[in-house]
């Protein structure tokens, strides 16, 4: 229920005789005209009159009293809380808020206002005294026009104006998607003369300090003095776009079975509840009537859930972004997510992916039988990779298990299936503190017919990527993938994209030599000179400048992030909770007090990533002239006891340092690395690469390269 100046339409017609603390006194009403029956009037029966009071009753809530001042002949308006009612006689209670006695006032009306529209009960006075008053009601009573939109009270939600600099806060006393009405006081030194009614302001909402609503809005009218102001504004925006558009739009899908969307309203903090209309990975629409509206564009809700079929609740943070006229008395209202957690996040592209394509599965539960036959029959794990793996085979299905079956928030995985058979696979792990690699890209024909599953994995990896990437709870600011020179297909989509861009600051490839080191090799003396120490920030500039001038890309941003938040769990936090293992230590090689190399020791459970990329040592070589390969040999050696298995992968950089000592060396890396701020145009490049009239030249890479 309404209270307040939220009676009628016109604020100003109402005026407040005092400013004391207390919560609700009597207003003075000056437009008796308005509780004068129209000529058309809609009344109302004595059991729906009964029905409404219990309602209000039940829900705590209070009505308005209209009475006349005996000494001044002025109206005014009391609130008070009814009692039970069971027929012809309403009892209220004085709300304790009132400080005055109306014993010796002339009862005029009772007002039922529900904020969309309000009752008028004219009733004879049969008792009142300083605690309650009862009256008899008849069925004379009617309904007031209705407003345009429905005016609901808020609590506990602070305000902010700005307008060119002059600053009022104060409460958002109530609103509706067409206006907010606020009590405000000047910031400081300022006044109330120095608001403009002719120059738009911005508003910011608050509760418990979290910001919940900001935009411009216009004046419409103000009443009260210069120390404390109701002011009422009118957003503005009826649609904004929180994040740029994009050549081509993620699909949009209405849901069977129906679901909805509920939330406690940040402005009113009661539960809301509304039938989804339709929805993407990025966003959703719902409608709302005429009367029911509480959607403003600008809202941030911090606490929604996507109910799917009554069965899957699925949180997020998510904020309106248009309210547009469907038709007449029904308005669509679009939401974009915010954040949501990658698990939850997975559960909603199984779902939408499932519409599109019931075969294609979205950090699904796995069979790992199955997994692991696909990963032999696709030729992933190959009989050089499997004589690596095959001594650990036993800890390599453990690892797998957690990372498939557990669902933990540091992977990802998306399958094409077909009775059981996995026909297509691809996985993300976070790599880094900030950083998520692809480690895993395999797809296969389904025996017996034409059809190639690369297409369609492709597609929902796009639509995956469409939303995961801008979602702060991913803490993704880079994305990470290694693959051979050789692969066409992978370098079609990934090295291709790098190139089209020509900005390694942007997304970078790193080329690297790929060499097995034996574990246990022996520990022999560092010459003269030669240091291995524990990497420190003195040798940033060094390392800064080499890797700036042979390669200007991204790879110190992924092991030296910028944004770091010592609140934050770790990533080796995050993996030991469930039971894995992710460790980086960086080492600095120096001679005579200069950087010849950095050594980066990776660990993680065998297998975490199937080629070790992520179990091993990363070498940058600032020095390739000055530095022997028995000296780098040896301070490899020294570093090597932290791993348990007898050999483990070096990816030097530059690769040609061992083509230029006679090193041989196994094969060589592309490390591809995008700064995720330019994940819009990696979607619009992707999806142009997936148009019909290079489809056909897919397939046939697909068929051809993806499946060795």
């Amino acid at each position: 229920m309404l209270t307040k100046k939220v009676l009628f339409a016109d604020a100003r017609d109402i005026t407040e005789p005092t400013r004391e603390k207390s919560i609700f006194p009597p207003y003075l009403f000056k437009h008796q005209d308005l509780v004068r029956p129209p000529k058309s009037v809609v009344r109302i029966n004595q059991k729906t009159l009964t029905n409404t009071i219990n309602h209000i009753h039940f829900t705590d809530e209070q009505i308005w009293v209209h009475l006349k001042d005996p000494s001044y002949e002025e109206d005014i308006f009391v609130s008070a809380h009814p009692e039970p009612c069971t027929g012809e006689t309403i009892t209220c209670r004085w709300s304790k808020e009132n400080t005055t006695s109306f014993e010796h006032h002339r009862f005029l009306n009772l007002i039922i206002d529900d904020g969309m529209s309000a009752i008028v009960v004219p009733a004879e006075l049969l008792n009142i005294d300083g605690d309650h008053f009862t009256i008899q009601v008849s069925d004379t009573s009617y309904i007031l026009e209705k407003r345009q939109a429905r005016r609901y009270i808020c609590q506990e939600v602070t305000a902010e104006l700005n307008q060119s600099g002059f600053l009022v806060s104060g409460d958002l006393l109530d609103f509706s998607p067409l206006a907010f009405r606020i009590r405000a006081t000047p910031d400081f030194d300022g006044s109330f003369h120095w608001l403009n009614p002719d120059e738009p302001l911005i508003i910011n909402l608050y509760r418990d300090q979290r910001l919940i609503f900001s935009g411009s809005c216009r004046f419409i009218h103000q009443t009260g003095s210069m120390s404390v102001k109701e002011i009422v504004i009118a957003p503005l925006l009826e649609q904004f776009k929180r994040f740029s558009g994009r050549k081509i739009r993620s699909p949009r899908t209405q849901l069977a079975p129906s679901s909805s969307i509920s939330f406690e309203h940040p402005f009113f903090n009661k539960r809301v509840q509304r039938d989804l209309h339709n929805i993407s990975v990025t966003g959703f629409s719902v409608l709302e009537r005429e009367g029911e509206c509480v959607l403003v564009p600008g809202m941030i809700i911090h606490r929604l859930s996507i109910n799917y079929s009554g069965t899957l609740a699925m949180p997020c943070i998510a904020q309106v972004v248009y309210r547009q006229k469907e038709k007449k008395g029904v308005f669509r209202c679009g939401l974009v997510i915010l954040d949501m957690d990658i698990t939850t996040y997975g559960k909603l592209s199984n779902i939408l992916g499932n519409v599109v394509n019931p075969r294609v599965h979205v950090s699904d539960e796995i069979n790992m039988d199955a997994l692991w036959k696909f990963f032999f029959e696709s030729g992933f794990i190959y009989a050089g990779k499997y004589n690596l793996i095959q001594p650990y085979r036993k800890n390599l299905k453990e690892t797998y298990r957690k990372l498939y079956q557990d669902n933990p928030e540091i992977a990802s995985h998306m399958t094409y299936q077909q009775n059981g058979q996995i026909y297509g696979h691809v996985s993300m792990v976070k790599a880094y503190e900030r950083s998520w690699m692809v480690h895993h890209l395999a797809a296969r024909p389904v025996p017996g017919t034409r059809k190639h599953t690369g297409v369609p994995l492709l597609k929902q990896i796009i639509h995956y990527f469409e939303g995961f990437y801008r979602l702060p709870s991913f803490k993704m600011d880079h994305w990470i993938c290694y693959y051979r020179p050789s692969t066409r297909f992978m370098d079609l989509f990934f090295g291709d994209f790098a190139r089209h861009l020509r900005d390694p600051r942007a997304c970078s490839l790193d080329l690297f030599a790929y060499k097995d080191y034996p574990t246990v090799s022996p520990q022999g003396q560092l010459p003269d000179g030669w240091l291995l120490r524990e990497y420190s920030t003195t040798d940033s500039w060094e390392l800064e400048q080499f890797y700036r001038n042979h390669s200007g890309g991204l790879l110190l941003n992924i092991l030296f992030p910028e944004y770091e938040n010592s609140d934050d769990e770790t990533l080796e936090e995050a993996y030991k909770r469930h039971g894995l293992i992710r460790r980086m230590k960086i080492y600095s090689l120096i001679h005579t007090q200069k950087l010849k190399a950095v050594l980066v020791v990776n660990q993680s459970d065998l297998g975490l990533n199937l080629s070790e990329l992520l179990n091993g040592i990363k070498i940058i070589i600032t020095d390739s002239a000055s530095l022997p390969w028995d000296v780098l040999s040896s301070a490899i050696a020294r570093l090597t006891e932290v791993y348990e298995v007898e050999k483990i992968p070096l990816l030097i950089y530059p690769h040609s340092y061992l083509e230029n000592k006679d090193i041989s060396y196994e094969k060589q890396y592309l490390m591809f690395i995008m700064d995720m701020q330019y994940g819009k145009e990696f979607l619009d490049y992707l999806k142009g690469r997936l148009k019909a009239k290079i489809r056909f030249f897919i397939k046939f890479l697909i068929k051809r390269y993806l499946t060795k």
